[in-house]
């Protein structure tokens, strides 16, 4: 008898197993034995603050963290540009041989062919205008821009800002979709941001980073530099695309990147121009078709720990000056070389960087005052600016 009743119970036991193992296998949320508490994922996204990932109010915690709502703003008016421009191919010295042109022809001169280049830019209002990078565009000879809903134009060029790598081009379309101005001067290392462009060609991309630090300089790439650093990955096809915040404002416009490689791969340090300073560089152009800065006229280097010594000066900070040109407004004040640039109208001189953007924010014709130390003791010149002359990068 027990033994018959030990088969029957085997073999209900093997079947409940049976039916446990379909049911957690198929139906597992019909499981509630675990005393584990299941939780919905809604289809929506949490809002975020600067405070980190916040629940939308009356909703169960656990909900997925997304920036979609940030690119969908943003996405539309981050375009594609394509230029083209004709390039000459140098004259080869064999076709000054007669007998090489008579038997491989040829008129002594270069072909011309037809190069082509691809970058990024930003749809700041709806009357056109785009802000994208200076070396997007310099020396196009056709210029294309692509939206994201799939309409293309012709730009021409309003204006272009070399000292800083910005340029303002222009299409003429109706219903422009365009980009919120963020407050970059607001921005803060460890910020969320996202990077939107067309890296390598492959169509609009976005990636995911964050701030890594502000008033980048001395960087070599510009000759006014005060960068925010991500390490959203910016590749090449990147240049002159939108950096945005969690709300899909704009912070910044990509700009460069550190690489060791030749083809510029992203090492996760990538550079952009805050949106304040594109800003200002935008309605410039767009008003005056350039953008005007003051000049003194000198040459400037930035004051080391050793120069301080070597000069006995205690103090470590200012902008020594290395040469005054002649026939300036620098040489008309009586600045000398070897004299230390401490403050320009009151505002003190960090280092040689904001010596330039201090004298640079300053307009032509307007008079200042500047603070120096020469032999150790401070003095305070007079000075009209000049304006800055235009830097031909093309030699």
């Amino acid at each position: 008898m027990m033994q018959k009743f030990w088969l029957v119970f085997c073999q209900a036991a093997t079947i409940g197993l049976a039916l446990l193992f379909v049911v957690s296998t198929l139906r597992p949320d019909l499981l509630a034995w675990n005393g584990r508490t299941t939780v919905s994922i809604a289809k929506d996204t949490v809002p975020l603050t600067r405070d980190g990932p916040q629940p939308a109010a009356g909703s169960a915690s656990g909900r997925i963290v997304s920036f979609s709502d940030a690119a969908k703003r943003a996405m539309p008016a981050v375009v594609n540009i394509y230029t083209t421009q004709e390039v000459k191919t140098p004259r080869t010295p064999l076709m000054d041989d007669p007998v090489f042109r008579y038997f491989f022809g040829g008129e002594g001169e270069g072909q011309t062919q037809k190069s082509n280049n691809l970058g990024s830019g930003v749809i700041v209002n709806d009357k056109g205008y785009i802000l994208t990078n200076s070396h997007v565009v310099e020396a196009a000879d056709e210029i294309e821009v692509a939206l994201a809903d799939n309409r293309r134009a012709r730009a021409k060029v309003i204006g272009t800002d070399p000292d800083t790598d910005l340029a303002v081009i222009k299409i003429d379309l109706p219903k422009l979709p365009t980009i919120t101005f963020g407050q970059s001067e607001q921005a803060q290392v460890g910020d969320v941001v996202l990077a939107i462009g067309n890296p390598f060609g492959v169509g609009q991309t976005v990636t995911l980073g964050i701030v890594s630090a502000l008033s980048r300089s001395h960087l070599g790439i510009n000759t006014f530099e005060n960068f925010i650093q991500t390490d959203a990955a910016i590749n090449p096809g990147n240049s002159g695309g939108a950096l945005i915040d969690i709300n899909g404002n704009l912070l910044g416009i990509n700009t460069a990147i550190y690489s060791r490689t030749p083809g510029g791969a992203s090492l996760g340090i990538g550079f952009a121009i805050p949106a304040a300073s594109a800003k200002q560089v935008l309605e410039h152009i767009v008003a005056n078709g350039s953008v005007t800065r003051g000049w003194i006229g000198v040459g400037v280097q930035d004051f080391t720990r050793e120069l301080a010594e070597s000069l006995k000066t205690p103090e470590l900070r200012g902008a020594l000056i290395t040469e005054v040109f002649r026939d300036t407004p620098a040489e008309q004040s009586g600045m000398k070389s070897g004299d230390i640039l401490v403050a320009v109208d009151g505002k003190p001189v960090i280092d040689s960087s904001s010596m330039l953007t201090l004298i640079a924010g300053l307009a032509p014709g307007s008079n200042a005052l500047l603070k120096v130390v020469r032999n150790q003791k401070e003095s305070e010149l007079k000075i009209t600016i000049g304006r800055r002359p235009k830097i031909d990068r093309k030699k």
